[in-house]
């Protein structure tokens, strides 16, 4: 059944009369039409019009969901970063000091935190129920009595302060609550404070005061923290857990303990009688739950504000001259910042290219349309028909399908594609901005409205003849095209030569984003213009070839190069852009694979919790055990080994010494391409263990990072460490090496130390961590075990990371599936036309075999090309914009953790290339065979109908 409608019978016309096709208002009194042409249209193919509509809704689906996508892990991004830092700087504090005699009510800092609070700027909010004010001191101060415990010979150092709304935030467990005055100030304590420190109920604690006398705090109670990992305690840990320290002694530092009184607000101003500095402070934890994306820089100008501008002159006003604003929050916006600048550029690579997909595949179907309703607008053209009057006809047409469906696409968008919860943000859109995807939605309508009236304008200009061949037999290149070419070229050369010389860091350069688009385009051009030369040099062998069918498919496929201009641009459209998605994961992959080697220096890592803790017994007989593991080789680590150096005036340096197995030791580092090197290097001298104390002669050769190379020098330099006197000659240089992360570093035979205590565990293979674990607490409780794999799954830090990846995933699966609507629409574009042929040969004697093999065989050739030209654009593009593209910030969690990963680089991977190009062929081998098997099964009566120029 033809697309074209019934033609009513109407009268004769005179000689020289052209139909007038614009559409007339009936006389007053006639009968309206019945049957308006787009609706007549729509009705006599259905199908076709069905899937445009649905290929519109698709494609507006996917434009108006992207902004969505991208502002939502945006989003998450910023309140993550917020929320996951560390509670000092996710807040803001604002001190002031006071002074000696200085006297300050718990209702005034009430009311002035209130007022502070109101004059934070916005976006800035605070938790008001984590806030806390009070007095504190800066320093700290020692205990003066003898009771309390002193480990070193070191009294206890004690920070003072007396936090707001003590009894909201923990529950008394002994004694009661302290009230006090400045005169008679009472504290409490908290439970882990009482145990260590021995204070009970009814002690009093002695603190150097700036007259004569101490201060003496009695205790009143012990506290026990509601919840330990709210800000009002994790700001301070001090306030709720003592810490053993040591003194900063160069010698011999003695351990002490760091404690801290909760005094309580009408006892705090008892504080500036003591020696310790105090001052009064407001802590105003910031909240997350109403930013989105595009209070990033709002939330940094205000954090300005408060520290150094407008805000900052208000807020003195309250606190005086003397006030002071603290914030970390100033460095998580920056953070933030820097991740999506490195992030969005590389994102916006795999905008573009799924983008251009899909405007290549709808224009596609502009020209199945077109082809399929040719003869009725060449029929029209001959009778007069004007152009204005055909393209305004059309865009009726397709208007009525693109609208609809595109405000369809647009409403499932935003029903499925929702934002995070936004206190006050409409409940239908979220707190997404709704006009990028009403954009998206508009553009995919105006493309598909537009593709068909545009194309059939510009295909009828001028009259055409019916029944034409449009093979290379007849259709040449215009001059126009190679014009067109060449700018392509120009332009997309220009994109890349920019993307090398200044990377992906400038954002609104999107002629850079689109550089890979580009290159597919010239691929796709140049295999256009190439693909018959190859096909006719076969054609002539082929002819020598028994039976027609093989010859006759090259022929075919060599003369109808230019109808396959737009599929061929699709195929390697789509493959550039999974050759390229392809590899950003693939880089991203590798990047974290590599420093998690690094970190680990193995797959398993067996050390313990204390810096130099020497290994139990049978514990590396016990992991070697463990289901899994291939190999476990011990190894010592000494860290802080000081470094001689033959310039007497350079600075102390201090290094980690490593002693290894030389043999097991290179082949981890070969087999982890971490500093690796020959175990020759590192020959025993044959001089080592206890009997070799005395001998701090013998020079053993070592492995050194860069600068405890030029430390040392070339000559033998002696080394006194608890492994050992000895000295160490330089022999080989290595930036990294397994046994450690980073830092300066010494590796040696360990059979040639006199103290062997390893003290760490290198493990190889895939072992279990549950049984690792298992096996080493079975041993000793004071060794940690990492993985591998479990330090890799660390470098997911933010969700913009995971966003990012998702949406490359997502947009290699999109071009994908364009690439299999673009292959059915190129052979559902030539199916009646290959029917007809089919139908003609097959009077000729030609089999139904035969016939599939034909149609199969005429098919592959655009789909070999396609194939090897997307492997090839998508192969080249990597390299060309590898030196662009930074994917430090996409892989890894933060900067620190891309030390000595020189890997996280684009590179091209085998698998983005060579899967989706055989994958491209086999699908469109399959298609052509299906279609030529149900072609073989139709009947020959309505392709050889008389006068039919099909």
């Amino acid at each position: 059944m033809t697309d074209a409608p019934r033609e009513e019978s109407r009268p004769m016309q005179p000689a020289g009369e052209s139909p007038d096709l614009r559409p007339t208002a009936p006389a007053k009194g006639a009968a309206r039409p019945v049957a308006p042409w787009v609706r007549t249209r729509l009705r006599a193919a259905p199908g076709a019009a069905a899937g445009l509509a649905l290929l519109v809704f698709v494609t507006a689906l996917l434009a108006a969901a992207l902004p969505r996508v991208m502002d939502a892990y945006e989003t998450r991004g910023l309140r993550h970063g917020i929320r996951t830092a560390p509670a000092h700087q996710a807040q803001m504090e604002i001190t002031y000091p006071l002074e000696h005699g200085a006297v300050v009510a718990p209702a005034t800092l009430r009311e002035e935190q209130e007022e502070l609070r109101r004059l934070l700027p916005a976006p800035l909010l605070t938790d008001p129920e984590q806030t806390v004010n009070g007095i504190r001191t800066m320093e700290m101060i020692q205990g003066l009595d003898p009771w309390l415990p002193a480990p070193g010979g070191e009294p206890v150092q004690f920070t003072l302060a007396s936090p707001s709304d003590l009894a909201a935030h923990a529950v008394l467990r002994q004694g009661r609550m302290a009230q006090g005055d400045p005169r008679r100030p009472e504290a409490v304590v908290t439970t882990a404070m009482a145990k260590v420190l021995g204070i009970k109920p009814g002690s009093v604690v002695h603190v150097p005061g700036v007259a004569a006398e101490p201060i003496a705090l009695t205790v009143t109670g012990v506290v026990e923290p509601r919840d330990p990992r709210r800000p009002y305690w994790t700001v301070d840990p001090l306030l709720a857990t003592p810490v053993l320290a040591m003194t900063d002694h160069p010698t011999e530092p003695k351990p002490y303990w760091q404690a801290a009184l909760l005094v309580a607000p009408e006892s705090g101003s008892a504080l500036v009688s003591t020696t310790g500095t105090p001052e009064v402070f407001w802590r105003f934890p910031a909240v997350a739950d109403h930013l989105t994306a595009r209070d990033a820089g709002p939330l940094a100008a205000a954090v300005d504000s408060a520290r150094s501008g407008p805000a900052s002159s208000e807020i003195r006003k309250v606190t005086g001259d003397t006030g002071l604003v603290a914030t970390g929050l100033d460095e998580i916006s920056a953070g933030y910042a820097a991740t999506k600048a490195a992030i969005s550029p590389v994102v916006a690579v795999a905008v573009f290219g799924i983008g251009a997909v899909a405007v290549v595949v709808v224009a596609m179907t502009g020209g199945l349309f077109l082809t399929r309703r040719d003869t009725e607008l060449t029929l029209l053209r001959a009778r007069g028909a004007s152009l204005p009057g055909i393209g305004l006809r059309l865009l009726g047409e397709t208007t009525a399908i693109a609208v609809p469906a595109a405000a369809l696409g647009l409403v499932a968008a935003v029903a499925l594609v929702r934002s995070p919860d936004t206190p006050g943000a409409p409940a239908l859109t979220g707190s997404a901005p709704l006009l990028p995807s009403v954009l998206g939605a508009v553009l995919v309508a105006l493309v598909a409205a537009l593709v068909l009236p545009v194309r059939a304008v510009l295909r009828h200009r001028a009259p055409r003849l019916h029944g034409a061949r449009e093979d290379l037999v007849d259709a040449k290149p215009s001059r126009r095209r190679t014009v067109v070419e060449l700018t392509l070229l120009v332009l997309a050369a220009g994109a890349i030569g920019s993307l090398r010389l200044r990377g992906t860091s400038d954002d609104g350069d999107h002629l850079v984003s689109a550089a890979p688009v580009l290159v597919g385009v010239i691929a796709a051009l140049v295999l256009v213009r190439v693909q018959p030369l190859p096909l006719r040099w076969l054609a002539r062998p082929a002819r020598r070839m028994r039976g027609a069918v093989v010859p006759l498919a090259i022929a075919r496929a060599g003369r109808s190069a230019t109808a396959g201009a737009l599929p061929l641009l699709a195929l390697v459209l789509a493959l550039t852009t999974a050759a390229f998605g392809g590899s950003v994961l693939a880089g991203v992959a590798d990047a974290r694979d590599r420093a998690a080697t690094l970190f680990t220096g193995a797959d398993a890592r067996v050390e313990g919790s204390t810096e130099g803790v020497p290994l139990p017994a049978g514990l590396t007989e016990a992991v070697r055990g463990v289901k899994g593991v291939r190999e476990a080789q011990p190894v010592q680590i000494e860290y802080g080994v000081a470094l001689p150096s033959p310039v007497a005036a350079d600075q102390p340096m201090s290094a980690r010494l490593v002693s290894v197995d030389p043999a097991a030791y290179a082949g981890l580092a070969r087999r982890t391409d971490n500093g690796a090197f020959p175990d020759k290097l590192l020959a025993s001298t044959g001089k080592g263990g206890p009997e070799a104390v005395g001998d701090t002669d013998r020079v053993l050769p070592a492995l050194a990072s860069p600068e405890v190379a030029a430390r040392l020098g070339d000559a033998p330099m002696l080394l006194i460490a608890a492994t050992g006197s000895f000295h160490v000659k330089v022999v080989a240089v290595r930036d990294s090496t397994p046994a450690v992360s980073g830092g300066n570093f010494l590796v040696v035979n360990a059979a040639d130390i006199t103290n062997r205590r390893p003290t760490t565990v290198l493990l190889s293979g895939t072992p279990d961590g549950a049984s690792l674990r298992a096996a080493v607490a079975a041993k000793s409780q004071e060794f940690d075990v990492t993985l591998s794999t479990e330090a890799r799954g660390s470098y997911v830090d933010s969700p913009l990371q995971s966003g990012a990846e998702g949406l490359y995933s997502a947009a290699i699966g999109a071009g994908a599936a364009y690439a299999v609507v673009a292959v059915l629409l190129s052979l559902t574009q030539s199916g009646p036309e290959r029917a007809t042929l089919l139908s003609r040969l097959r009077t000729m004697g030609l089999t139904r075999r035969q016939g599939r093999r034909l149609l199969g065989l005429e098919a592959l050739p655009p789909a070999v090309f396609a194939a090897l030209g997307g492997a090839l654009a998508g192969w080249a593009t990597v390299p060309l914009l590898a030196p662009g593209v930074d994917l430090h910030r996409l892989a890894l969690a933060t900067v620190a953790d891309a030390v000595s990963t020189s890997g996280v680089a684009l590179r091209a991977d085998p698998w983005s290339l060579v899967v989706p190009a055989v994958a491209v062929v086999l699908l469109t081998g399959a298609a052509a065979g299906v279609q030529a098997w149900w072609t073989g099964r139709q009947g020959s009566v309505k392709e050889l109908r008389a006068g039919d120029a099909r």
